[in-house]
Order: C-alpha cells, then structure tokens, then sequence
C-alpha cells in the first residue's frame, strides 16, 4: 500500500529474460565495407533488425528515419566522424537515449576521453570479437528496451 491512503503503488516487474529483442533496431555504421559486412553477420543471429550505413551523413540520416535502439557506430569515417555523429546524437532530445557504442581501432586515453566527453555509451576494439559484440549488444539492447518499457509505464502506458 501506498503512503496515507493514496491508493495501491503501482508495480513494474523487470525480468530482463523476457525482453523481447525483436522489437529492437540496431545501426551499424562503418565506411569499411568488409566491417560492415562482418558486424552484420555477427550479429545476425540475433533476432533484432540490422540496418547499415556508411558513414556519418548516411548514419545520421538512418537514425532520423530508423529511430535505432543501438548504433554500433565506426569512429574514423569520412564527411562526419563517429565523433560528430554521437554527439549529434547525444544532443538531440529525441535521440539522446539511443544507445552509442563507438566500434574502434582507436586506443589513445585522448581518443577515448573524446568519445566520452561525446556521450558515447561504450567501446568495441577492432578487430572485432564476435562473442564480445554479441553480448554487449544483447545486454545493452535488453536496457534499453526495459528502459523504454520502464518509461511508458511511468507515463501511464502499460500496454493495454
């Protein structure tokens, strides 16, 4: 019961097991073909959908039309860096809780301090490892959805 006598508290269970990622999108972006290829194929035993892009402009033009839930996104691309992007990204009210995760060859501290000083919400080290890509996607997607979930409830939503 809720404190004198306003009602009972509304509850929200999280079982983070029955997040469905089929309701989730994942941007990958790399101006490398072979990257993009490999990431997609990574992931493609998830049951997400995948779209590409292949560089900033095409990724920031993805996320206005997509609305991703993730964006596996490249650093070092040409017309707009991963920099830029996030942090476009980040600034933006209705694409500040899309999740960034910034996919680098990168390892310098000023490089990495850069991407968080942008908002990114993680890191992935090239060359990629499958199993670390996969789990990371899948834990940060579950967030993500349960966030989203956690949210509409919270605006009176709950689905029905």
């Amino acid at each position: 019961m809720s404190p004198a006598g306003t009602g009972p508290t509304p509850s929200f269970d999280i079982d983070t097991s029955a997040v469905d990622l089929s309701e989730a999108t994942v941007l990958v972006v790399d101006d490398n073909e072979q990257n993009l290829e490999l990431v997609q194929a990574y992931l493609e035993s998830l049951p997400c959908r995948i779209v590409a892009a292949r560089d900033g402009l095409e990724a920031m033009a993805a996320i206005d039309r997509e609305k991703p839930d993730l964006v596996l996104l490249d650093v070092m691309m040409p017309r707009m860096s991963g920099f830029e992007v996030c942090q476009k990204v980040k600034s933006n009210p209705a694409t500040r809780d899309t999740v960034v995760v910034m996919v680098t060859a990168l390892h310098e501290v000023g490089d990495m301090e850069r991407a968080v000083e942008c908002g990114c919400d993680d890191f992935i080290s090239k060359p990629v490892n499958k199993v670390e890509l996969v789990a990371r996607t899948t834990g940060l997607l579950k967030l993500r959805l349960v966030k989203r979930k956690l949210a509409q409830f919270l605006a009176g939503d709950s689905g029905r």
